[in-house]
């Protein structure tokens, strides 16, 4: 990670916010078990980590979180406030910041995105738990977009080593 002002301010607001680096590797094998029965936690660790280190990853990771925060604090205007603090279905940023994630690691990212953003499973289900009274509008579909595109990226890689 070095000392970069972004990657380090990107690793610590994902931590700060209840995300760890293994929660998103247990997506990444929620992913892809089913496509590699030898499928290591540690291969699924790798990939996230060179997710992460991506500087396009950590522009959205500092941007989402920024927006959550802001509306947590109440230092949005309206209307954008409310659209955020309620998640509303048809607002569609939240997305499109996710995207610009997939969009790393070609169209499977996209297909792995929308999968794990309707299944919502381990950290996902947390984040997505409005009785919290945090705001996660963004930081949700970014963490899926992390795995979803370091799923891409594994199943990229194993591709080109199976038999």
């Amino acid at each position: 990670m070095q000392n970069d002002p972004v990657a380090v301010a990107a690793h610590r607001w994902l931590l700060e916010r209840g995300v760890t680096i293994e929660d998103i590797t247990e997506l990444v094998f929620y992913l892809q078990k089913q496509y590699h029965p030898d499928l290591t936690l540690d291969l699924c660790r790798e990939n996230v980590e060179r997710v992460l280190s991506k500087r396009e990853v950590q522009n959205a990771i500092i941007t989402g979180i920024e927006l959550d925060r802001l509306a947590e604090k109440e230092m949005l205007s309206e209307p954008l406030l409310d659209l955020i603090k309620r998640d509303e279905g048809l607002y569609g940023v939240d997305e499109i910041v996710a995207f610009s994630i997939v969009n790393v690691y070609g169209s499977i990212g996209f297909t792995n995105y929308g999968y794990i953003d309707k299944q919502k499973p381990g950290i996902l289900k947390k984040l997505n738990d409005k009785s919290s009274g945090k705001v996660h509008t963004f930081l949700d579909d970014i963490v899926g977009a992390i795995a979803a595109a370091a799923s891409s990226r594994l199943a990229h890689r194993m591709k080109n080593v199976e038999p």
